[in-house]
């Protein structure tokens, strides 16, 4: 069990929603910003938290795209 704990805490986005991680992206650079660095639909047309939500869940290239952003930016 403790073995199991410690490879979670090693984890830079363990107790991170994708939520919490794409909010801070969104304050830190913008709509705008994040849309021209992650070329997705969801950042440029019409862009909210709730909608790239929905899409990034369902989309895992996408949301690695944002989880490897934050970790570049923010960790």
């Amino acid at each position: 069990m403790d073995y199991i704990y410690t490879i979670m805490s090693n984890d830079p986005l363990h107790g991170k929603t994708l939520e919490a991680i794409l909010t801070e992206l969104v304050h830190h650079f913008g709509w705008e910003e994040l849309g021209a660095i992650i070329r997705i639909n969801c950042f440029t047309s019409n862009p909210s938290i709730n909608s790239s939500l929905k899409f990034l869940r369902k989309t895992p290239w996408a949301r690695k795209k944002v989880e490897e952003l934050y970790l570049r930016s923010m960790g």
